[in-house]
């Protein structure tokens, strides 16, 4: 285990972010008539609280008076059966706030994750590569559950909290305007101690969530390669940067969490050291025969100050949570207001029937300013051609193909799909276009049946079977016992191979004019591979298909090969021709034949 140390980062941000609470209280806009009702709630239960130390004043007073002359029971009674009454009322008022703020809240918390949702959509891909997805998934569920209960807990109480500060100084100035004095004086000692903390304690807070962001995105890319860890044996250098990492997170949350607790100690000192003073002011006044105090006065002043230090250690705690709850928006907000993909609304170009004729015109691209990958790619393609991109890793093969869906926009040229630019096309509109099978497989929680069909309705067991036997799944598929409707899991213990195959079949299902295959068969065996060569050909006869391959084996058939290097068509033409010119591409060939 590699030494425990602090680890110390500055954070320029050591005051909340007000900007972000503003934008959290504009969520709130659609339900402002049920806030205004909770706000009128938090009022009246404040009033009744403050309203009760005066009748616990009359009613000592009544006491104390007929201690000699007798106790008028009466009245007793009078101001018993009244204080029940504000109490009670006082209690369903507070119920009524706290059910509408918890309302209002999740609400607000529901359109929140929505909004990341749909958010995600319009955002590019560049976002993606520059974010990982354990952070991505921080601040969609710890950064939304953060707010949501600083909105649950904390608004509801400043609401409260600040009505019942105002009553309680108004009702103290009334009963007597020197112990009132006497009281706040004490107890914003606290007041200002609390604000020292607040001024240093901030930084701290937005320092965890993004420690917190950072923990998340090395679990869930550790966790999800474990097997890559093990067998490299880098466990112990992993384990030492979660120890990193955990040390980062332990210290920020440590940090908070120490001013946090630091807030309750001090507004209760201040609390006690208010009742000590009421009591020595008080007694000095009834010592020297003041009619201005009463032994009622003194109480219900020990009262106040309680219900005066009470809002106070509210706002204190409350703080704690709004600063959590404002480094926690500030992320969210971060990514909702992220450039966004451009607006497409406006385009109204189609491709009414595609064919699948392809052009690059001088197609310049870079993932940054600083960094051009592809210089200048120009390439006429002809609709029913089979289209191999080959090349050394880092030429721009799958550059090229995911420029062709729109995945990235262009930076200079253009490329035309049947003689109309796909910058004048939807996005939507281009995908529609192709198939894509990708190195990678991808099959989401759900049963074979709703991984095949993806996206695409009316689909029939007829064609389910067509598809799954021309890539050799058939058989396997009908050994399960609810066949399709099983669901994948791990208890299933799929083959990498046939989650290539079940993502080819999807492909097949789609059938779309359009076909890009990127390294398909590279998770699938020799034998297997043969199936799904043959039934390659099936899919790729009519339609423009495009392969990326570095197995050149698997492309001799190919209409014409797009030899690639640093960016740039250096080479293309069939495998024969390619072969006699004795290039770049005949030595990349050979190489792969060449025995040691």
């Amino acid at each position: 285990m590699p030494p425990m140390r602090p680890m110390v980062q500055n954070d320029p941000n050591a005051k909340a972010d007000m900007g972000s609470i503003k934008k959290i209280l504009a969520y709130c806009r659609n339900y402002l008539p049920a806030v205004i009702a909770a706000l009128i709630f938090a009022v009246g239960g404040a009033l009744t609280t403050i309203i009760g130390p005066e009748k616990i004043s009359d009613l000592m007073n009544e006491i104390t008076s007929g201690i000699i002359t007798g106790i008028n029971t009466e009245s007793v009674e009078k101001i018993c059966y009244a204080l029940v009454a504000i109490y009670a009322g006082g209690a369903v008022m507070r119920y009524g706030q706290q059910f509408i703020t918890a309302t209002v809240t999740q609400k607000v918390s529901r359109k929140l994750r929505t909004d990341i949702d749909e958010k995600i959509n319009r955002l590019p891909l560049s976002y993606f590569d520059k974010t990982t997805k354990g952070d991505i998934l921080s601040r969609v569920t710890n950064d939304v559950d953060t707010i949501s209960q600083t909105l649950s807990s904390s608004s509801a109480n400043l609401i409260s909290s600040l009505a019942l500060f105002v009553g309680v100084i108004y009702k103290m100035f009334q009963t007597n305007w020197i112990l009132a004095l006497v009281t706040i004086a004490s107890s914003l000692m606290g007041f200002v101690l609390m604000s020292l903390i607040l001024k240093n304690s901030q930084k701290y807070f937005n320092r965890k969530q993004s420690d917190l962001g950072v923990m998340n995105g090395h679990i869930e890319e550790i966790y999800t390669n474990h097997n890559i860890v093990r067998a490299f044996g880098a466990k112990d250098g992993e384990k030492a940067k979660f120890y990193e990492v955990n040390e980062r997170l332990y210290d920020s949350n440590w940090k908070s969490q120490w001013f946090s607790g630091m807030m309750h100690p001090i507004m209760q000192f201040a609390g006690n050291l208010a009742y000590a003073m009421i009591f020595i002011v008080g007694v000095a006044f009834i010592v020297n025969d003041n009619s201005a105090v009463t032994l009622g006065t003194i109480m219900a002043f020990v009262i106040y100050a309680r219900l005066f230090s009470q809002p106070l250690s509210t706002f204190a705690q409350s703080l704690t949570s709004v600063q959590q709850a404002s480094a926690a928006a500030k992320r969210v907000f971060e990514m909702l207001e992220a450039e966004e993909q451009q607006d497409e609304s406006a385009k109204n170009a189609a491709v009414p029937q595609v064919k699948g004729n392809v052009e690059f015109r001088n197609v310049k691209f870079g993932y940054s300013p600083e960094k051009t990958i592809i210089n200048d790619f120009s390439a006429s393609l002809k609709a029913g051609q089979k289209v191999a991109i080959v090349g050394p890793t880092g030429a721009g093969k799958t550059t090229m193909v995911n420029l062709l869906m729109r995945f990235y926009e262009i930076d200079g040229g253009d490329i035309l799909i049947d003689g109309v630019s796909t910058k004048t096309l939807k996005r939507e509109q281009v995908h529609d276009m192709f198939d894509m099978i990708l190195q990678e497989t991808w099959l989401f929680d759900g049963t074979i049946r709703e991984n095949l069909i993806y996206n695409k309705e009316g689909v029939t067991d007829s064609q389910l079977d067509k598809a799954c036997e021309a890539v050799g799944l058939k058989h396997f598929i009908s050994t399960l016992p609810q066949g399709y409707d099983t669901r994948l899991n791990e208890a299933l213990n799929l083959s990498d191979g046939q989650k290539q195959q079940l993502t080819i079949a999807r492909a097949m299902i789609k059938d779309a004019p359009m076909l890009i295959l990127d390294e398909a068969t590279s998770s699938i065996d020799t034998r297997t591979e043969l199936v799904i060569q043959q039934a390659m050909d099936r899919l790729t006869a009519g339609r423009t298909s495009f392969v990326i391959a570095h197995r050149l084996s698997t492309i001799k058939n190919a209409d014409i090969i797009l030899v690639m290097k640093d960016g740039d068509i250096i080479e293309q033409g069939s495998h024969e021709k390619l072969l006699s010119d004795s290039g770049f591409y005949a030595e990349l060939y050979n190489s792969q034949f060449v025995t040691a």
